[in-house]
């Protein structure tokens, strides 16, 4: 049996899943604005988002028991977001429900698939109070926590760190997906969360706003000094780069044409940790989460385009690879 036959047929172990959850407003395509006028465009749609709804969704869709934490408000969109969770197969058992808006964003999305958002705090602003305790039954058939969202909750910026630290003691493997830091406190925000981190997600430009480097190898040698495991590199259309401190693995991108990239990082995140629960290695498991992230940007919404871990794998035999890029090399 072939490592990716072995891999496909272990049963993925169960990821806790924390972040933002976000009533998403998906506008394309949307080029400028212009005060005082009308602009027509061809859709506006309705879709579940934030960092920790689309990872835990992207989780489920690949077969991986996924439960979230997180907040929702008392209203509509937050009835709309419960079904889509549920339905999708995620355990929405602990999402705290306050009385205030749910939080939403109005994504803005040109023809390249780049993205704007408008975003309303809402019920972001009161998660999280506390830090996590990672009692029994919250642990029960987990494995792995990850921290889906960071700078965009107001009090995980605070307890960040101790919740990590509880799960680690609490016997599960973490990991934690920067994302973009609108305050712009990066390293001080994040340094106290990497001590024992066993894997950290960033892409280039926030690798860059964290650590001032803007080449991947340095990035991770700076964040692995501060006591992380693993730092994985999101390189966009060239793929990803692996960091352990003793090797750098190098997985090139599926050649696709990105239609909207919204959320295609959470459902990187989202494939790595399942490749990485059912046992594959670290180039097999950044081969696969490039599959999935290239899969997501193909179709509108973050994880609407996310198909089943065997689709997947499927669909990664056929699917022509891009060839490395000069900007994978360190500079010397």
């Amino acid at each position: 049996m072939s490592d990716r036959e072995a891999i496909a047929t272990n049963e993925a172990k169960g990821v806790l899943c924390s972040g933002s959850i976000i009533f998403d407003t998906l506008v394309q395509p949307f080029e400028e604005s212009a005060w005082g006028t009308t602009t027509f465009v061809e859709s506006m749609e309705r879709h579940v988002g934030g960092n920790g709804a689309n990872t835990a969704r992207a989780l489920a869709i690949l077969g991986t028991p996924v439960r979230l934490l997180g907040a929702l408000g008392d209203d509509a969109q937050a009835e709309f977001i419960l079904e889509k969770l549920r339905n999708g197969g995620v355990d929405t058992s602990h999402i705290a429900r306050m009385p205030a808006p749910t939080a939403a964003t109005i994504v803005l999305v040109n023809r390249r698939g780049d993205r704007q958002f408008l975003h309303r705090l809402g019920i972001s602003a009161l998660a999280f109070e506390r830090p996590v305790e990672f009692t029994p039954d919250l642990c029960r058939g987990m494995a792995h926590y990850h921290l889906a969202s960071l700078f965009i909750l107001p009090h995980m910026r605070i307890h960040g760190a101790e919740v990590l630290r509880r799960a680690r003691a609490a016997g599960l493997t973490t990991s934690l997906d920067t994302n973009w830091d609108a305050e712009g406190k990066w390293m001080d925000t994040l340094r106290p969360c990497l001590e024992g981190l066993d894997i950290l997600f960033m892409n280039e430009d926030e690798a860059r706003m964290v650590t001032g480097w803007s080449e991947a190898a340095r990035s991770a040698d700076m964040v692995l000094k501060e006591g992380v495991k693993t730092a994985v590199m999101k390189l966009g259309p060239r793929g990803c780069a692996i960091y352990t401190g003793e090797d750098e693995i190098l997985c090139p991108a599926f050649d696709v044409v990105a239609r909207d990239t919204t959320g295609a990082g959470d459902c990187f995140a989202a494939g790595f940790l399942t490749a990485r629960q059912r046992g594959a290695s670290w180039r097999e498991a950044g081969q696969f989460a490039n599959a999935a992230a290239a899969l997501s940007v193909e179709t509108l919404g973050a994880v609407s385009g996310m198909p089943t871990f065997e689709e997947v794998e499927k669909w990664m035999r056929a699917a022509p690879v891009r060839t490395l890029g000069p900007s994978y090399k360190p500079d010397v």
